[in-house]
């Protein structure tokens, strides 16, 4: 397979067609998007890749043209350097075209990108003599190319970016549904075709390890079959407006990789095929000829008319229904379960309704919580970020909610001449009037309201809808209604239960503050009085340096609730930093603080966050015991973790406290408490790796045991 290099002309000018034509078809496609398209990153990617491929297929050409072997090395090397930028600057159209979450994407291949600029420079730059050499064969004294490692480097890097590339393709496919997929079709296949071509091409060049004239044909041909594709994806209108939202799992999923992985197994099979039908002479023509079959053949099987046609025949001569409704609404129940917001819930709807029906415009409209608005939630045609707010007013959402009450249907509204129908036709325009059918509004209607509208046109082949259709698409509207009301009361739970903890901590937070406030009133008021007392100032500035104390210990409190935690962890004596923590406690009257500090190994732990889940057990361990109430404090090694336990015979908790509340913020037994130690001592011990424990009765007393594990060392 090894390109054999002459310095004649024999057969160079049938070789150097195709890089022609290809360098002729990227030009107008560059060009073609600088005039047609708006100005935006993902145009300006693709204006440049294309200029990449021209570059290339220029510098094939005269590699073609070559009448002398250092001639041919020469434009070997510039059609090396490049192609530096190919795989970095396709990748980065790949996370961007069409995609409306495409910054997510672009920050999270942020490295891989760098990488596909940087590495390529770097070998050609830098490594140029190890890129490509000329050798003789002792035999046929014939000239050839081969690859130097820094040549093998660079075709690996090409292979691995053509991957990923179309698996980012591929991706962006699946994720488009209706006249979204219809708009983008064609351009995916295109590039699909350039980049499957360019792997193969890559692993059979680093398969014999030498620069094939042949090959280079093959990508010559694809490029110019892609480049087709793509002029035809020019003629369909609205590609700015394309917007899809695929999943950020790498490979789940992905038919590329499971692809690119058989063939790297029977990599070297096709050119064993093309040597047996007449070798490297016609290589570029049955290349070209092979692309065209399969070209077709991809555009037949994601063909949606030919897909709805087989469906229409099955269950026409084989006694069939139209749908499988087990598992169309498994589906569906499936594919909206997890929706937790209205939006979501929109686009998954619309997604699921543009497949089973196999129609290429599915609109959402929502009426608002004041009844006067309707208001797109999601489309596989309108774009939802065009610039423009789609709204129905007052006037015309209420026409259509009193029709929708009156006969909860759905509705064929080509042939409805009433106002609202009308409205929703502007609304809804038909993309394909002559041969996508008629265009039926469902109302999505639960609890004797119409919550929204669910309107489809543009049918694949403009097959009518049938009577099991209206059925299907009735039940559709009325499990789409019940998931929607579903999500309204989750997020109204979710803001009744968020107002109920902040009234809580507002409750407790002004309690203290007034009793505070109280404080330093009496004091301001004995201060005309007593000011002449130095006893009482001193008491006077005592008592408020302890007022300001206490409201900044209870504002430091309620900050851990919206901090992150961090642990900063180091190996620690935990007999010690118990003893620190009680050192600064004083049982007081109320109750007699024994200790069991056993040895027990050294522990990584973050000693401050440790120090605050003592000083929370044996504080609440004194406040529950009566007068001259033991608290007992120890610590052990069993297993593989260190133990603290503190326990008391105080008045304990109920089973029901135990279960439900103990954990929870804001919730006390304490009379003057935030109930906020127990929340944060849990968050800390489990931040450590570690549990934390409690047994209690109610008059009986409590012990809590805190389990932090040990080194693995240990």
């Amino acid at each position: 397979m090894t390109a054999l290099v002459t310095a004649t002309t024999e057969g160079v000018s049938a070789g150097a067609v195709l890089p022609m034509a290809s360098t002729i078809c990227c030009g107008v496609l560059a060009l073609g998007a600088l005039v047609r398209d708006r100005r935006s990153g993902v145009h300006w990617a693709f204006c440049v890749g294309m200029a990449v491929l021209l570059a290339e297929s220029v510098c094939s050409w005269h590699s073609a043209r070559a009448v002398s072997p250092e001639e041919m090395l020469r434009w070997q090397q510039l059609r090396f350097l490049a192609l530096c930028p190919l795989t970095g600057i396709w990748l980065l159209f790949s996370l961007s075209y069409a995609r409306g979450n495409a910054r997510e994407f672009i920050s999270r291949w942020r490295l891989p990108i760098v990488g596909a600029f940087v590495l390529p420079v770097i070998l050609v730059g830098f490594l140029r003599a190890d890129l490509l050499a000329l050798r003789q064969d002792a035999i046929t004294k014939t000239w050839m190319i081969r690859l130097g490692p820094a040549g093998v480097l660079f075709c690996i890097l090409i292979l691995i970016g053509s991957v990923v590339v179309v698996m980012n393709l591929e991706r962006t496919f699946r994720a488009s549904v209706g006249t979204m997929r219809w708009r983008i079709k064609f351009m995916l296949l295109g590039l699909g075709v350039i980049f499957v071509a360019r792997g193969y091409t890559s692993s059979e060049t680093l398969l014999f390890r030498g620069i094939n004239p042949s090959l280079e044909s093959l990508d010559s041909a694809a490029i110019l079959v892609g480049a087709l594709l793509m002029l035809r994806s020019f003629f369909r209108t609205g590609q700015s407006e394309v917007d899809v939202y695929p999943s950020q799992s790498v490979l789940q999923g992905s038919l590329t990789v499971l692809l690119a992985g058989i063939y790297l197994l029977i990599v070297g099979v096709f050119a064993q095929v093309v040597g047996y039908l007449g070798g490297d002479a016609a290589f570029g023509l049955k290349a070209l000829l092979v692309l065209v079959a399969v070209v077709v053949l991809a555009i037949l099987l994601q063909s949606d008319r030919v897909r709805l046609q087989l469906r229409v025949f099955v269950s026409r001569h084989f006694q069939r229904p139209l749908y499988d409704y087990g598992t169309a609404w498994k589906k569906f129940s499936e594919g909206t379960a997890s929706c937790i917001e209205q939006k979501e819930l929109a686009r998954s709807v619309v997604r699921l309704v543009a497949e089973m029906f196999q129609a290429l415009s599915v609109t959402i409209w929502l009426v608002n919580e004041r009844k006067e608005a309707m208001t797109l939630a999601a489309s596989t045609s309108l774009a939802e970020t065009g610039g423009r707010i789609h709204s129905l007013q007052e006037a015309e959402t209420s026409a259509v909610i009193e029709h929708f009450l009156r006969s909860p249907a759905p509705v064929d509204i080509e042939k409805s001449t009433e106002n609202w129908a009308v409205t929703v036709k502007e609304w809804h325009p038909a993309e394909f009037p002559d041969k996508g059918g008629n265009r039926v509004c469902i109302p999505m209607a639960g609890r004797g309201e119409v919550l929204g509208l669910i309107v489809l046109g543009d049918r694949v082949g403009g097959v009518p809808f049938s009577m099991q259709d209206f059925d299907l698409l009735k039940c559709v509207g009325d499990h789409a209604a019940a998931s929607l009301l579903n999500v309204q009361l989750s997020q109204k739970l979710l803001q009744a239960r968020e107002l109920e903890a902040f009234q809580t901590m507002a409750a407790f937070f002004v309690h203290d503050l007034k009793n505070a406030g109280s404080t330093l009133g009496l004091m301001l008021q004995n201060l005309p009085v007593h000011f002449d007392d130095p006893v009482f100032r001193a008491d006077a500035l005592r008592g408020i340096g302890k007022t300001v104390g206490h409201i900044n210990r209870l504002i430091a409190r309620l900050s851990m609730l919206r901090h992150e935690l961090t642990i900063k962890a180091t190996l620690a004596d935990f007999n010690e930093v118990v003893t620190s923590a009680l050192a600064g406690l004083d049982p007081g009257a109320g109750s007699v603080l024994s200790k069991d500090l056993q040895p027990v190994p050294n522990v990584r732990l973050d000693p401050e966050q440790i120090q605050k889940v003592v000083t929370n057990l044996v504080l609440n361990a004194i406040e529950a015991v009566p007068a001259k109430g033991p608290v007992r404090v120890a610590t052990r090694c069993v297993g593989a973790s260190v133990v603290l336990m503190v326990s008391d015979e105080g008045c304990g908790m109920s089973a029901d406290f135990l279960n439900h509340s103990l954990f929870r913020p804001f919730q006390t037994t304490k009379q003057g408490g935030l109930g906020i130690g127990m929340f944060q001592s849990r968050m800390i011990v489990e931040a450590h790796g570690g549990k934390i424990t409690v047994a209690s009765e109610a008059g009986r007393g409590t012990t809590f045991q805190v389990f932090l594990p040990l080194p693995k060392e240990s």
